[in-house]
């Protein structure tokens, strides 16, 4: 059975870092894309970033590029999800997903076959 875990979310002032983590199991880890999305409250589910496992660039969305950084570590069967200069628009629930494997990473969380529970990141004034 897959499960996604995530973990790192927390209050955090803007302009401050957080670090999020979501550790995988029951795939095949190194062959599997790995997303962020997030949904903020009254808000559908928005894309925030993604990683193909075959390497290349990720992707990220434009209200995060620049600010976001993710990474995988295949070692660990683990993604990360390196958040700086926060905002408060970046408030939000955070949920990683999984693609069937050898699936590339896309945008679209109608792609995504398994979810995380959701962490999360509340950025204050």
């Amino acid at each position: 059975q897959v499960q996604l875990v995530e973990s790192g979310g927390g209050l955090v002032q803007a302009g401050g870092s957080l670090r999020l983590s979501c550790a995988a199991s029951g795939r095949t880890f190194r062959i599997s894309s790995m997303g962020w999305f997030r949904e903020a409250p009254g808000k559908e589910r928005e894309f925030v970033a993604a990683i193909s496992w075959s390497g290349g660039n990720p992707y990220y969305a434009v209200s995060v590029k620049g600010r976001f950084t993710i990474s995988r570590d295949n070692a660990k069967n683990t993604v990360y999800l390196q958040m700086d200069s926060l905002k408060l628009e970046d408030t939000a629930v955070y949920y990683c997903a999984t693609r069937a494997p050898r699936a590339l990473a896309t945008m679209d969380p109608l792609d995504y076959d398994y979810w995380g529970q959701g962490t999360q990141v509340t950025v204050s004034s």
